[in-house]
């Protein structure tokens, strides 16, 4: 992107986690200043991970509205990944709130990382939390 490509293209360098048989689907997403954003999910388009299968959802910047997209489905041996849309979530609450729902409901011992971002769409200030399961929480505000 720093060359000035489009995200898709930027993720055409980047595969799925090369970690068979489960291969990792890889997830990124992009916030443009207006509120709008993109999500995208890499994944292998086989089980012997012999493709990178890719997938881009683009969404206006709503007032409450958001896109959650998580790597698994369920669990498995190997487990299977996502399938479909991001699921649509109300944003209710303070960002701390929000966060701490999202890290709570998701399955412990497949949860590794979560961003949150909250943006005043009329300032362009915003404030976010980094959460890993293998560092304390973080905060960050502007």
């Amino acid at each position: 992107m720093e060359q000035g490509l489009p995200f898709e293209q930027a993720l055409r360098t980047r595969e799925f986690e090369p970690d068979g048989p489960n291969w990792t689907p890889r997830i990124s997403g992009l916030l443009s200043p207006d509120g709008s954003y993109k999500l995208s999910i890499l994944k292998s388009a086989d089980a012997q991970g012999s493709g990178c299968a890719r997938y881009t959802f683009e969404y206006p910047g709503l007032p409450g509205v958001g896109h959650f997209l998580h790597t698994y489905v369920t669990d498995g041996n190997p487990i299977p990944t996502f399938q479909g849309e991001p699921e649509r979530v109300a944003i209710q609450g303070t960002l701390e709130e929000f966060a701490g729902m999202i890290w709570d409901n998701l399955n412990e011992a497949n949860k590794i990382s979560l961003y949150v971002r909250f943006t005043d769409r009329a300032t362009g200030d915003y404030r976010e939390i980094i959460r890993n399961k293998h560092l304390e929480a973080g905060e960050k505000n502007t």
